[in-house]
């Protein structure tokens, strides 16, 4: 582990000599290493350079700023190596000329993205991820970079500290305060994911780290395993795995919403002018990040309007999010409704274009959640009520829309999101491109609202019913009133979230039930059962 070597580094290598110690080439290896020992120094350091940059960054010597200068310096590099590398061909007149027009196509960068077309990100991330020697002489050269801005901005400005407007809380309560909380790189997971660097976690006494998982199935699967300590799941997660939908029962409760809004259906661009409704969807294959997704639900919904029927007349996938455009791209699926950024990035990589928000089909609908096992809470009750407080704030301040430029840029991080920040900025914002030529301004693409309504779980459980997600063979009849009320006062901890609201001074309903009004019909709280009977009969489906 990184932190063990870095407690085991000789006191020659504390940040004070770091920082200050004169520095002489080595008699051994005849580099700088900042130690009176080569031998006690190689003895120390970590052979993988993912380690190394991880050490300096833990002992101190990098600051964020530095990394970020320097890591945008040495992606330029690495592109344009690449560029020289595949259009050089190794011939100096070759790379004179490629250079020459990459300047008249306005720089490295525009000529990478020229020469690869929409695959240039991925190629360039395949490229260093598969490539051993490639990525280590990137995170290498990431470590010299950052070492050189250290050197060349002595004594300037530090960055801004984080986010602190209150003096920490108490933690003599507390069972823990070391966690690990599991989320999927989507703008979706914000209010989790800015708590660590725009320090949430910390005011409320959490040396917290966000763990960044590959798919939603890892999510379920680390969560019944106990690997981490809470997680960002999709809303309706908690309950088909406190339900053995999908996998074995195994409880777990929503906390908190996480989002609401923020998720598109988003179209192949080789199909524009070709979709205008969701009978033309047929035939297509459509990628959705999780069977137990709002996603699935909300697209199966759209699709019954237009008289299909989502489990004949098209396939629906589960497809990992980060996978999403890379698929587009491959022709592997033909649209997708997935979470944001991958929706915006599909723009921004000329994939596809956006064809309709959610927010169109429900608005105000819930999307992501903040949610532990019933086994942690029980066994960290003070913990998990701190813990969730901080993401309650946190989701809190995401919804002033002044504040979403500063989240954007904290949550694009490559550690976060790894995402370019106008991308994200775009998603927070509401101000963007949907691909088909026009500028949009929807400042509610994407809102934080951390308030659980029971309303949202009986809309769910609903769903899973009207397609038989449930996976007890029983039919929609058969599933009374009373237990739809029955399983979302189970999982959903609408009361519990109300009262931590109001102790970080935000407003919570008094009501645990609403109206649901989505764009093809309205939903009674009160009464589920008649409402997929009438989907049923309207949509013969």
């Amino acid at each position: 582990m990184a932190s063990s070597r870095t407690q085991q580094m000789p006191h020659s290598l504390n940040r004070g000599n770091l920082l200050s110690s004169p520095s002489a080439n080595c008699g051994v290896c005849g580099g700088t290493h900042l130690s009176g020992s080569h031998w006690e120094f190689m003895q120390t350091m970590p052979s993988d350079p993912v380690d190394m940059v991880s050490d300096l960054v833990k002992m101190g010597l990098y600051k964020d700023q530095q990394l970020k200068v320097a890591d945008k310096l040495n992606t330029y590099e690495l592109r344009k190596a690449l560029l020289l590398k595949s259009a050089g061909k190794g011939d100096p007149k070759r790379e004179k000329l490629v250079l020459a027009l990459a300047k008249q196509a306005g720089g490295i960068e525009n000529a990478f993205a020229a020469a690869f077309g929409p695959e240039a990100g991925l190629f360039f991330a395949d490229t260093v991820r598969t490539s051993s020697a490639t990525r280590r002489e990137f995170l290498r050269n990431i470590a010299i970079g950052a070492a050189m801005v250290t050197l060349t901005n002595c004594g300037k400005a530090e960055e801004p500290a984080a986010r602190d407007d209150a003096a920490p809380v108490g933690t003599s309560n507390l069972e823990k305060t070391d966690l690990k909380i599991g989320f999927i790189p989507i703008t979706c997971a914000t209010p989790i994911i800015m708590s660590e660097p725009l320090g949430f976690y910390k005011k409320y006494g959490f040396n917290a780290e966000v763990v960044k998982m590959p798919s939603w199935g890892a999510v379920r699967d680390s969560a019944i395993a106990g690997e981490l300590d809470a997680y960002h799941m999709l809303a309706p997660m908690p309950i088909a795995m406190t339900l053995g939908l999908g996998s074995s029962a195994f409880g777990v409760k929503l906390a908190s919403v996480e989002n609401i809004n923020g998720q598109a259906i988003t179209i192949a661009n080789k199909y524009k002018d070709q979709v205008k409704g969701p009978a033309d969807f047929k035939g297509f294959t459509i990628g959705v990040p999780f069977p137990y997704s709002m996603h699935n639900l909300l697209l199966r919904y759209y699709l019954a309007t237009g008289g299909l029927d989502p489990d004949v007349d098209v396939k629906i996938r589960p497809v990992p999010p980060p996978d999403s455009i890379a698929q587009l791209i491959a022709g592997d699926i033909d649209a997708y409704l997935m979470p944001d950024p991958f929706n915006q990035r599909a723009v921004y990589e000329d994939a596809g274009f956006i064809f309709k928000l959610t927010k169109e089909l429900w608005p105000g609908h819930p999307c992501c959640a903040f949610a532990a096992s019933d086994q942690w809470i029980n066994a960290n009750p003070n913990t998990f009520r701190e813990l969730n407080k901080s993401i309650i704030e946190a989701a809190g301040y995401a919804s002033n829309p002044a504040n979403r430029p500063e989240i954007a840029k904290a949550i694009s991080e490559r550690a976060f999101l790894n995402q370019p920040v106008e991308v994200v900025e775009a998603v927070l914002t509401g101000k963007f491109e949907d691909g088909l030529g026009n500028t949009l301004d929807v400042p509610d693409r994407i809102d934080f609202d951390p308030y659980p309504w029971q309303s949202f779980a009986n809309w769910t459980s609903s769903q899973l019913v009207r397609w038989d997600l449930q996976g007890d063979g029983k039919a929609a009849q058969e599933i009374t009133d009373d237990s739809y009320n029955t399983i979302g006062e189970e999982v959903f901890l609408t009361d519990l979230a109300r009262e931590l609201a109001k102790e970080v001074g935000l407003n919570s309903p008094s009501e645990v039930y609403r109206t649901e009004n989505l764009e093809f019909d309205t939903f009674d709280p009160a009464n589920p059962s008649s409402y997929v009977k009438e989907q049923i009969e309207k949509n013969s489906v």
